[in-house]
């Protein structure tokens, strides 16, 4: 049944690219003004912020050719496909890279990553090189892609709950999970999820309406769920002006999923203190209390301060604050959008941390990843 629901969805994928590949490429490029601003926007009416990051990337650059995510982990190394997922909510792209020699008896790990805004499935497959990760450490990643005719700077609209469409947005990621779980050797009980800025925010937003699906969610420089409601309130989130409610209770035996929240101290865009509220957040919910803080260096990369939160020693949350880290991705390739190779690496951070929690049974005590 799986081969022939593969079989299907491969074909109206096939179909629907080659019919409107070039009206959808026309669509969906943005603007003159779009393209040539550095400035970082939720909607086409919302004023830009004009603030860079601390490495000062240039925003609308794309990775050259060569460091395209197939090039990155070599011309056989896996395979790097698009797919489309239908759902109530609408169409979703995605990308997914696929390690090679997977057997069809197999059922590997599924990472999830969401994309900030001004990028795309590539740029963040290229900038935090997780598929060389995947490669050799045996999982598929999923990259789900924002559509410019819902956000003209890519972004997820994350902060948009009032509406419904932050929701519909969220929806529809879990239906390209949904397919490709159904459709590639995935173990439907070994899902986290991982995203950049807004796409950490929608990543948390996710997480808190299916907390059974997944075990692990990493969220880089991102704004924990319930502290922004429209656009109106997202720029007070963005600069920690607001408090979030509590999250809403759970049902008997379902816990959030582990969570590690990875922060820049020197982030413009979203404000260093956004990290530690989305981790409280989460420990509130779970009674879960601090460990002792303590500072992890290798070399010379920017230092991190590492908090867990334990219930009944079972690892709810982890902080990871990084001294002089704007708005990147820690440890990512250089010359790419919001990344900054001078952090320690937060893709091999996450692979830890989300590995051991598919490792870890339920009951089990869970050591920070972070902890060596």
């Amino acid at each position: 049944m799986s081969r022939s629901l593969q079989r299907s969805l491969n074909a109206m994928t096939r179909l629907a690219l080659r019919a409107g590949a070039r009206a959808m490429k026309q669509a969906l490029r943005p603007p003159p003004k779009a393209r040539k601003t550095t400035a970082l926007k939720f909607t086409s009416s919302k004023p830009a912020l004009a603030k860079r990051t601390h490495a000062k990337p240039t925003l609308t650059k794309r990775a050259p050719t060569s460091g395209s995510p197939s090039a990155s982990v070599g011309a056989s190394a896996g395979q790097w496909r698009t797919g489309v997922a239908l759902s109530a909510g609408g169409a979703r792209r995605y990308r997914l890279y696929k390690p090679p020699g997977v057997r069809r008896t197999e059922r590997l790990p599924l990472v999830v990553m969401l994309h900030g805004c001004a990028q795309d499935a590539q740029a963040l497959a290229v900038s935090t090189k997780m598929n060389r990760i995947a490669q050799r450490e045996r999982f598929l990643v999923l990259y789900p892609e924002q559509d410019r005719l819902a956000n003209l700077q890519g972004c997820w609209n994350w902060y948009d709950t009032r509406s419904g469409r932050a929701q519909r947005e969220a929806d529809s990621i879990d239906a390209a999970i949904n397919q490709v779980c159904l459709t590639q050797p995935v173990d439907p009980n070994c899902v986290a999820l991982a995203g950049l800025s807004a796409g950490a925010s929608l990543a948390a937003l996710l997480a808190v309406r299916r907390p059974e699906r997944f075990r692990a969610i990493v969220m880089h420089s991102g704004i924990a769920p319930g502290v922004a409601t429209s656009s109106a309130t997202a720029l007070g989130a963005m600069r920690g002006r607001r408090v979030a409610a509590p999250l809403a209770a759970l049902a008997v035996g379902i816990h959030l999923p582990a969570l590690l929240v990875i922060q820049g101290s020197a982030d413009p865009l979203v404000a260093p203190g956004n990290g530690p509220r989305a981790v409280v957040l989460w420990a509130d919910r779970e009674g879960a209390t601090p460990g002792p803080a303590r500072t992890v260096q290798r070399g010379a990369r920017y230092p991190a301060t590492v908090t867990d939160y334990r219930k009944g020693g079972r690892l709810v949350a982890t902080l990871c604050d990084i001294t002089g880290l704007g708005h990147a991705w820690s440890g990512g390739a250089a010359g790419c959008a919001y990344s900054d190779p001078k952090g320690p690496d937060a893709s091999r951070m996450s692979w830890a941390f989300i590995r051991r929690q598919f490792a870890a049974a339920p009951a089990d005590t869970r050591k920070s990843p972070l902890a060596d």
